[in-house]
């Protein structure tokens, strides 16, 4: 699977933990960045920027990571077509994509281990998509908030 990661300044460590974790998998991962932990970053052009290859089919999944998740997370999903869920659990990992079709894991890199969020990434990559009718009659309710807002 193609996965494209990214993170902010926090993330950077377990980021580059996740990717070779990934490769090892087999995955095709591409890191966006950044590279250096010491040098402070803004989270949102990171979320923009891995939202984009998403958008564009490079990817069919992402991870993002910043200090808490949270940040990344509402950026990423200011993005048409991002589907991004905070899970720091196997289950909201794998039932996100079940149900609501996450495309985009975020990981707060303060907030999880190593070892657990390997087994998070794991759970993210071999979720699929129900395609049940209620799922996707809930994701078009999603999209259409749009539309109000």
């Amino acid at each position: 699977m193609n996965i494209v990661l990214a993170s902010d300044h926090a993330g950077v460590q377990l980021k580059a933990l996740l990717c070779e974790h990934l490769q090892k998998k087999r995955h095709d991962v591409v890191d966006l960045g950044p590279h250096n932990a010491q040098t402070p970053v803004d989270y949102p052009d990171y979320a923009l920027a891995l939202a984009k290859q998403l958008q564009q089919g490079k990817a069919k999944r992402g991870i993002l990571l910043c200090g808490s998740g949270i940040g990344m997370c509402m950026a990423a999903n200011k993005c048409k077509g991002i589907r991004a869920g905070l899970c720091h659990d196997t289950y909201s990992a794998q039932q996100g994509v079940q149900h609501d079709n996450m495309n985009v894991l975020v990981l707060g890199a303060r907030v999880i281990g190593p070892a657990l969020a390997c087994c998070v990434v794991q759970a993210f990559i071999q979720a699929e998509f129900s395609n049940d009718s209620r799922h996707l009659q809930r994701l078009k309710k999603i999209d259409n908030l749009f539309l109000l807002a």
